[in-house]
């Protein structure tokens, strides 16, 4: 008798950023923003349900994989937004394309979750990521020693970090 295992995993992470909610908002969906934290990468929205999404690599990005030796795609990200109610709540279908084997894994679902609060916004990421282990440890930062980043808490700490003091970590 064979059996089929479902594994499903939802990362949730929660970060407080002293800045209002509708700069995180645009921070998180402007190109202008998008491409200066985090790994970087233009993207830009089309907010209406089943619009469709890409991110596109930055020059930097491109650069950085040819010194690698890897290819860069023209689109690193792609999806389609599921729901917006600006600025409150983005959900998306989400799928990483740098690496073939993560892109094979499918699309994933990606909510950002904003609340005002005294002083700033309280920013939830909820990634849910069923079937998509080689993902989930990606987002993770579990492969950051091998030099993959640091995931959903690297970019959240990258978007806190520019906010507040104009400059990114890596600065």
């Amino acid at each position: 008798m064979t059996t089929a295992q479902t594994v499903v995993t939802t990362q949730v992470y929660r970060i407080y950023i002293k800045a209002e909610p509708q700069r995180v908002w645009e921070a998180i969906i402007k190109p202008e923003w998008t491409d200066r934290y985090g790994y970087g990468g233009l993207t830009d929205y089309d907010l209406r349900p089943g619009a469709k999404f890409a991110t596109r690599p930055s020059e930097a990005m491109v650069k950085a994989s040819q010194e690698m030796g890897y290819p860069c795609p023209e689109s690193i990200i792609d999806g389609e937004v599921i729901e917006a109610d600006p600025p409150r709540r983005l959900a998306l279908s989400w799928r990483m394309l740098m690496d073939p084997g993560v892109a094979a894994e499918g699309f994933t679902r990606l909510t950002y979750e904003l609340t005002e609060t005294p002083g700033g916004t309280k920013l939830t990421v909820i990634h849910e990521l069923d079937n998509a282990p080689k993902l989930a440890a990606l987002v993770a930062g579990e492969n950051e020693e091998q030099g993959a980043g640091g995931g959903w808490p690297w970019i959240l700490s990258d978007l806190k970090s520019l906010l507040e003091t104009g400059t990114t970590l890596a600065g």
